[in-house]
Parts: C-alpha cells; sequence; structure tokens
C-alpha cells in the first residue's frame, strides 16, 4: 500500500473506532492501538500537510464521533472552548513539554506544576448561576456538546446549590470527569448480566453510556460518580493558582481529588507519575495516566493555546490495561475445590507493563454468554492482582470456521462427570479425595507461603511428588524422608536436610494459618484470622453451632455452611486426626493471642502506604500477634488507619471519616509504653 493509501485508510480506521468508542460505547481496538495509529497519523500529515482532510481527527478538538450528539439530546455552545489534551507516554517525552514550557516562559522564577490522576471516564462541564446548578454538558468537539443537565442532577457528587464563598462569581463555568468506580462498575455488570443485558467492556464505556440515558431514573441507579478539576471561566477574581483553585472548589462543596499535588520540577513531576503507577491498583476507580498542569493562571494565560489543545498542559498516559490480542485456544484447569476453569491461550501481548498469555474466561456460561471461540480476536484486561480476563470478542473480526467452544462434561484430570450445583455459576469435579488435579492444588494451597509456609516447597516439586506417588494428602509431607526428596530433581543433600527442617518448623503454625492452608471454601485469610481468634483451637470450632460461627463479624450463612461441612465431613475429621498425631495441633491458649494488647485487642486497622522499617505484611503480622484485625480497605469499622509514605486515597478517606491516622512509631511506641 503506497503512502497517500495508508494516510486514508487511518483516517478512516481511526473515524470509525471514535465512533464505535464515543458513540456506540463498544470499541473494537484498545487504546494503545488508538493512540498508535493516531501518532502514526500525525507523523504522515507532518510529512504531508497537503494531504490533511477535513474530517482528520487531528481536524478536530475530539475524534469524529464525539460532534455526533446523543439522540434526545439538545445541543449547547459552550461559552468557553473544552480543550483536549496532548499527551505524553514517557520521560523523554514529558521532559520536552517542560523544557517547552520554560522556553516560552523565558525560563520564569517559581514555575510548578500541579499533577492529578487522570480519570478514564467522561468531560462535563458544569455552568452555576449565584451558586445554582444552571446547565451541564458534555464536551462534544469541544465547541458544542449534548446538554444533560436532567442527568446531572441524579449524579450525588454534583450539588445542586454551591456553598456562600467569597470569589464565587454571578455565572461560574467549571469542568470535571463524570466516571463509575470499580464497585459501581461491578454492581451495574452484574446487574446487567442478571437482567440479559449486554456487559460494559470497561468503566469509561459505562460511564459514558450512563450520562447518555434519556431515563434519568436509571442514571440514578448508575451510581454515576464526580470530580472537579479545572476552571471554564477565562479567570475568578482572587485565585491565581490551580491548586488554590482546587482548594477553592472544595470549599464550596464540590469533589475535588484528594491526590492532586504540586511539583516544583520536571523531576518530581516524574517521581508523582511513577507514585500514581503504584497506587494506580489500589483506587477505588480507573486511571489511565496523570494529568500536568501549569500551576500559575497568569503562566497559563501566557502559554496559550494550540487549535485543539492547551500549552499548558498534558496528560501523562500510563500503559494500558485494555489490550488487544488473538487467543489461540482454551484449555480447562481444575481448581483445588474441584472448580472447573476455562483459560484462554493467548497470542503474547504487552498489558499494563506485564506480557500476557493467558486469560481466565471465568466459567461454561461466560463462554456461552460471551460466544468466545478459538481464532477470535479479544479484548484483555489486567488489573491489580487480579488474573488477566478476557473482556469482550470483537466479532467483526471473527474468521470464517470457527466454531463454538464445547464445555467439557467430565473432568480432565480424573474422568469424572462434571456437576454444576444449583444456583452456583461454577462446574465442579465432586471427586474430592481421588481427583489428582484437585490434589496437586490443595497440596500447593497447603505449602504456600500464607498457609504453613514450608520454605522450598515449590509447585514444581509438589507436582512431582504426587506425580510420583509419594505424597497423597498433607499427612504424607510430614512423612517424607530424606530418601523419598533426594530421588527428585534437583534435590542434593544440602536441599534436602534443609526442606526437611521447614516441614519440622512449619509443625508450629499459627491457628489462623493452619485454618486458611486447610483450604475450607469460603475462608479465606481474613475469615480464617476472625475463627481463630473467636474460637482459640480446632477442636472448638468443629463443635462450634450456626449460632455460635454466625455470631462472628463478618461471618454469614455460606461461611459457616462450610465450615460446619468441613468438620462433618470423615475424611476430614481422619486427616486432623493425622495431623494432630504428628504434632500439629495449632491452637491459641483461652482463645486469646499470646501476645495480647489492650491498645490492639479487638480493633480494626487498615495498613497503607511505604512504612519506614516494616513491610505492610510485617506490619499486619504484627497487630494481629497483638489481637488486632486487619482489613484491606477503610470503611466506618475502621478503627486506625496506619499510613506511612505514598499513603493515598485511602489516608484521604480515613480523614474524611474521621478516623485517627498513625504513623509507625505511634504503633510500635503503643507496646513499648
Amino acid at each position: 500500500m503506497d503512502e497517500r493509501k495508508r494516510y486514508q485508510k487511518l483516517v478512516d480506521d481511526l473515524n470509525l473506532h471514535a465512533y464505535r468508542y464515543y458513540v456506540l460505547n463498544d470499541p473494537i481496538v484498545d487504546d494503545a492501538t488508538y493512540d498508535a495509529k493516531y501518532r502514526e497519523l500525525l507523523a504522515v500529515e507532518e510529512q504531508h500537510p497537503e494531504w490533511i482532510r477535513e474530517d482528520s481527527p487531528s481536524r478536530r478538538t475530539e475524534p469524529l464521533a464525539k460532534t455526533q450528539a446523543a439522540k434526545g439530546f439538545a445541543k449547547w455552545t459552550h461559552r468557553f472552548p473544552m480543550f483536549s489534551l496532548d499527551n505524553a507516554f514517557n520521560e523523554g517525552d514529558i521532559r520536552a513539554f517542560d523544557a517547552r514550557v520554560r522556553k516560552e516562559l523565558g525560563n520564569p522564577d517559581g514555575l510548578s506544576y500541579v499533577v492529578e490522576p487522570k480519570l478514564d471516564g467522561l468531560a462535563l462541564e458544569l455552568e452555576y448561576e449565584n451558586g445554582k446548578l444552571l446547565r451541564a454538558v458534555t464536551r462534544g468537539d469541544g465547541k458544542t456538546g449534548d446538554e444533560v443537565t436532567r442527568n446531572a442532577l441524579e449524579i450525588a457528587d454534583i450539588p445542586q446549590q454551591l456553598s456562600k464563598h467569597e470569589h464565587l462569581p454571578e455565572l461560574f463555568n467549571l469542568r470535571g470527569e463524570v466516571y463509575l468506580d470499580e464497585a459501581g462498575f461491578q454492581a451495574l455488570n452484574e446487574r446487567m448480566l442478571s437482567e440479559g443485558g449486554d456487559l460494559f467492556a470497561n468503566p469509561r464505556n459505562a460511564a459514558a453510556g450512563s450520562l447518555r440515558l434519556l431515563d434519568s431514573r436509571e442514571v440514578k441507579r448508575r451510581g454515576l460518580r464526580f470530580f472537579a478539576y479545572a476552571l471554564g471561566n477565562p479567570e475568578l477574581p482572587g485565585i491565581t493558582h490551580q491548586m488554590d483553585f482546587l482548594t477553592w472548589m472544595k470549599n464550596l462543596g464540590l469533589p475535588v481529588n484528594p491526590l492532586a499535588r504540586v511539583c516544583e520540577s520536571v523531576e518530581a513531576v516524574q517521581r508523582a507519575y511513577e507514585a500514581f503507577q503504584q497506587q494506580r491498583e489500589g483506587l477505588a476507580y480507573d486511571i489511565d495516566g496523570m494529568v500536568v498542569k501549569v500551576n500559575g493562571f497568569s503562566m497559563q494565560r501566557e502559554l496559550g493555546t494550540k487549535s485543539k489543545s492547551p500549552r499548558w498542559a498534558i496528560a501523562y498516559k500510563f500503559p494500558p490495561i485494555d489490550r488487544t490480542t488473538v487467543l489461540e485456544d482454551i484449555q480447562v484447569q481444575v481448581g483445588r475445590t474441584g472448580a472447573i476453569t476455562p483459560v484462554a491461550v493467548l497470542k503474547p501481548v504487552e498489558v499494563g507493563g506485564a506480557m500476557v498469555s493467558r486469560a481466565t474466561l471465568h466459567n461454561r456460561d461466560e463462554i456461552a454468554r460471551k460466544d468466545v471461540r478459538v481464532g477470535d480476536t479479544v479484548i484483555v484486561r489486567r488489573s491489580g492482582d487480579v488474573i488477566p480476563m478476557v473482556v469482550k470478542v470483537i466479532a467483526d473480526l471473527r474468521p470464517e470456521g470457527t466454531k463454538a467452544f464445547s464445555f467439557p462434561e467430565h473432568c480432565p484430570a480424573c474422568g469424572t462427570p462434571l456437576v454444576q450445583p444449583e444456583g452456583e455459576a461454577v462446574t465442579r469435579c465432586p471427586n474430592q479425595f481421588d481427583c489428582p488435579a484437585q490434589r496437586s492444588q490443595s497440596l500447593i494451597h497447603f505449602v504456600s507461603k500464607k498457609a504453613m509456609n514450608i520454605d522450598g516447597m515449590g509447585e514444581k516439586l509438589v507436582l512431582q511428588l504426587v506425580e510420583e506417588g509419594k505424597v497423597r494428602s498433607a499427612v504424607d509431607l510430614f512423612r517424607l524422608s530424606a530418601e523419598d526428596l533426594l530421588s527428585m530433581e534437583r534435590m542434593g543433600e544440602k536441599s534436602v536436610q534443609n526442606l526437611l527442617s521447614a516441614i519440622e518448623t512449619s509443625k508450629n503454625v499459627s491457628l489462623s494459618r493452619f485454618l486458611f492452608a486447610l483450604g475450607l471454601r469460603h475462608v479465606g485469610e481474613h475469615v480464617a484470622e476472625l475463627l481463630a481468634l473467636r474460637f482459640g483451637s480446632m477442636d472448638a470450632l468443629a463443635k462450634a453451632s450456626e449460632e455460635e460461627l454466625l455470631s462472628v463479624d463478618e461471618v454469614g450463612p455460606q461461611v459457616s455452611q462450610s465450615v460446619r461441612a468441613f468438620f462433618a465431613d470423615n475424611a476430614n475429621r481422619k486427616l486432623l486426626n493425622q495431623l494432630k498425631e504428628l504434632g500439629i495441633d495449632p491452637r491459641i491458649e483461652g482463645g486469646k493471642k499470646s501476645e495480647e494488647h489492650p491498645f490492639f485487642a479487638g480493633k480494626k486497622f487498615v495498613v497503607t502506604g511505604t512504612l519506614p522499617s516494616l513491610s505492610r505484611d510485617e506490619m499486619e503480622d504484627f497487630i494481629k500477634r497483638h489481637g488486632g484485625l486487619v482489613a484491606k480497605s477503610v470503611s466506618k469499622k475502621t478503627d486506625y488507619l496506619i499510613a506511612g509514605e505514598k499513603a493515598g486515597s485511602k489516608r484521604s478517606k480515613a480523614e474524611d471519616l474521621g478516623i485517627p491516622v498513625l504513623d509507625e512509631a505511634a504503633v510500635l511506641q503503643q507496646v513499648k509504653s
């Protein structure tokens, strides 16, 4: 294809992708692919400006599709244009931006930047008249957008009346982002699934689609959120800096992102970017980068704007967490509880900074609902420590001759007919004790770091021991001899002695770790700690009634039923008796922790940020050892937040709820005193 035709195809492709993304909320490429095509377009247009088409995305404030108003909404012309931002993708780009700013301003003293997370949502303009919400308008093409006031009124974060405050002009125009947090996104997709609707690919598409609904009652059900971030008016008397403006908006009652901060240099901007990247997965909402703005309003005005973007701001993008790739095969795995999980084998692709070649397909029903087939082009998402997942199939790119996936009817490991318990989405192998796959996975979990913590007993060694028939249950691990282990691959005398010592040491395991190691369904680390603290021994837990179990904080009918079923099973009771004979009978004397301290006892703590000397795991173990409870998220039930550097949104939430915030030294001092 010659270069001119390639350019024509780039324009057409980008306009199609923008239409699918912005209007249909049904993208067929990931953000990284779109960005790469857009950068390629700009490079061609720079070399051949005579080729530039009127409908080129480079000629518009937003891609072509955003100029199309949603049906049923009136168009509204913005009093002041809503610009989009240029993008930076690496440290070189952000340093080039800083160099341009300094050159344009003549290397001024006092130059600083405000940085804040770039939410992956939908830009919205709010107009207030005498403090009362007058109008809400989407960005559209930057000049004209959709008037969606009635829907904006259903967003709880958007105040209808601003607090009285100095400097508030009669007509006040501000900009912000409508978004859907992760909890709201998951709840929405669960509801869509239960009602037979199509699932949204990501929170951004869900937020955009929701704001354009004609039924404002449904908008309210969607749980949209809002952060204010920019001034729409040309200037605001009495306010001279972006950071001061954010504080001023917060005082008016507008929601402002608490992670916004001032950076005095480009090096500080880069450090903030790296910190936001680390915090990204712990936030309650999606961000796809960081926005960098010149702090001083006078400097912003001096720098001015280009045709489609301001010269004083830039979006510093993160590596994408959604990517498009080809699904090459579908395999099924058998988990330790017998759950049959289909896994997509993918053409390797970099997602969020990591190479991904496998992704979960969840269960039989999900494969059927999405109609996932070998050969399909799919969108893959990787978020946090969660296993990558196939978000959706791009049916438009499906090759001819593909066949619907036939889910197995028998366990691939032992041949037992599979079952799907009533009310569950998961298909299971019921052969709990004789299925080699379940046995292997249960043992891998049993020896893991957060369970029995048998150092040197890795996944490969467990699989080899099971395959050679040397280990069938947890009991066999404690009966292994040096001769058994010396016959394994890569096991020398020193390694064997170290492993046997680690196995012996693991017998002193805590009750909560032992409970977690046993792998009871619905009993994770946290619930295991609660049960251990309440009952103090395996014997007491085995005798616990349903009423006693349900009296434990955070234990519901599902956990109670699982615990009672475990101890009612003869094979499980036999296993526990055999382990006890081998010297494994963990207990907490008197039902209390041996080092219980009155400051910690019964209180709930959350640990966040980087502590000076202890890791988070070490601090959490310290709290548990002294009788405290540890949670992963801040809520009204949290008693204390222990915060280090880069504490982020958890600290902000704790402060908003009035929860005391302690540093590491204050916590350790409680025990010393």
